[in-house]
């Protein structure tokens, strides 16, 4: 598992809570479809932390409140 995917992980987890859609996501956070598509199926192997603040920003969150989960302490997730 990469980044991407553990950020896509994430993602999904959040449209969950939040109960919200896809496309309000991308709305709110200004990420293209296109590029939310690759992040969500993991055609991207990392992502960039611009893209980690628009996203939290979007679901009301500093990019610490987004990356404060216990996905991202797995010792399985590659850093290229």
């Amino acid at each position: 598992m990469n980044t991407n995917d553990v950020v896509a992980k994430r993602i999904c987890q959040l449209l969950k809570d939040h109960k919200i859609s896809q496309y309000k996501l991308e709305q709110k956070s200004c990420v293209y479809h296109g590029a939310m598509n690759r992040i969500l199926t993991g055609k991207n192997k990392g992502i960039m932390l611009a893209t980690i603040y628009k996203l939290a920003r979007a679901f009301d969150m500093t990019v610490s409140e987004f990356l404060n989960d216990d996905i991202f302490n797995s010792d399985d997730i590659e850093v290229e």
